[in-house]
């Protein structure tokens, strides 16, 4: 009764079937790890100290910025130069601007400072002159998924929709840490910045989209083993019909 299954069509339909269940269990076993690390690093940022009550240590000695420096506080000592705008950012539900200036290091790249956050179109508290040693959170550079972020295109000058390396460098002749800290304390009577959480490093949409996806492949793979099912059993009913006279053979 299942000769058919024997035949050049069946053979492509167990081929793609053969291929496709363990492929879907592949996926939905791989997004169900990265859910899983996030997970663990969700527990790990919860166990780790505050930026706070953490000891900050040289930028050299936490670049370049990862999962496991980015948090940490960190220092550096230069000279203060250029400075933006970063408009429309929030902080304690307020609207308004962090005022970023550029850190010339002792010699290394310029290094983006936050030194505060400003309402709305106040004007930009000057940045302390001669040589400072500074203190902040290491924070990755910023890309268009951040919150708070958008397009440079279209701002004024002295204005930077993005913290990032790639956002500057045709702005300062310098050469740019692909890296940015928030000052602990801000300058100037400034609101302090708040450090935000690293991607990936916490049970966000994202690691729930992951296991919805998980969800999904292995759904696909039950899926498909049912319908294989289904039209093996279909085609012997048709087969059996056919043997027994029931329905008439279509090669005769």
């Amino acid at each position: 009764m299942y000769r058919f299954l024997l035949t050049p069509r069946w053979w492509g339909i167990n081929a793609f079937v053969a291929l496709a269940i363990p492929f879907c269990i592949f996926m939905g076993t791989w997004q169900l790890d990265r859910f899983e690390d996030r997970v663990d690093s969700h527990q790990e940022a919860k166990k780790a100290p505050a930026p706070s009550e953490r000891a900050a240590v040289p930028l050299t000695e936490l670049l370049p910025v990862d999962k496991r420096t980015a948090g940490r506080p960190a220092t550096a000592s230069g000279v203060y130069g250029k400075q933006f705008r970063v408009p429309d950012r929030q902080v304690d539900g307020e609207r308004g601007d962090y005022v970023l200036t550029l850190l010339k290091t002792d010699g290394g790249p310029v290094l983006p400072v936050v030194r505060g956050w400003v309402p709305k179109d106040d004007p930009l508290p000057a940045a302390p002159s001669g040589e400072v040693t500074v203190t902040g959170v290491l924070q990755p550079s910023e890309h268009m998924g951040t919150d708070g972020v958008h397009s440079t295109g279209g701002l004024p000058a002295g204005q930077l929709g993005m913290i990032s390396a790639a956002s500057l460098v045709n702005l300062v002749p310098d050469e740019v840490h692909n890296a940015w800290i928030t000052l602990m304390k801000a300058d100037a009577d400034m609101v302090a910045v708040p450090p935000v959480m690293v991607e990936g490093s916490g049970l966000d949409l994202k690691a729930f989209q992951n296991l919805g996806y998980t969800g999904e492949w292995f759904v696909f793979a039950a899926f498909m083993l049912f319908m294989w099912f289904r039209l093996v059993r279909r085609e012997a009913e048709e087969f059996r019909d056919r043997e027994l006279g029931l329905t008439p053979d279509p090669a005769a």
